[in-house]
């Protein structure tokens, strides 16, 4: 565990961020049912994230031009029989700058918060628009 706070700037520092986050997640009462009931291989899908948030905060790594998130996001509210909220996502944003805060400060992280609030708007909203809602 660090004791420093730093800024993000190895495939380290965002697989500290990816593992500790998504161990916050599985723990959520709220969250953590969705991901653990649809996520088999949390090995491999911690690898496949670390892969996006590189690819995200770094623009390096394995991940670019690889992940649309959008086409999952709406499987797992049709796998949660379309029950993904708003909150949900201010579940996630919550867990994901506090996580950011406790390990991280400076400009890569502010983009990380940055990236991530404004993922998780289209993310919703593109839910929302699949279930044919007006949005």
């Amino acid at each position: 565990m660090y004791k420093i706070r730093k800024d993000i700037v190895h495939r380290d520092d965002v697989s500290l961020l990816v593992r500790s986050f998504y161990a916050k997640v599985r723990r959520h009462e709220t969250l953590g049912p969705i991901f653990n009931g649809k996520i088999e291989d949390w090995d491999s899908h911690l690898e496949r994230l670390t892969d996006f948030w590189e690819m995200v905060i770094l623009n390096s790594g394995p991940g670019a031009g690889k992940f649309n998130p959008v086409p999952v996001h709406k499987e797992v509210d049709r796998f949660t029989q379309n029950s993904i909220t708003q909150a949900h996502f201010g579940n996630w944003l919550e867990l994901w700058f506090s996580t950011l805060d406790t390990y991280f400060y400076g400009t890569n992280t502010d983009f990380a918060k940055e990236h991530a609030r404004r993922m998780a708007h289209i993310l919703f909203f593109r839910i929302m628009e699949g279930r044919g809602a007006k949005v």
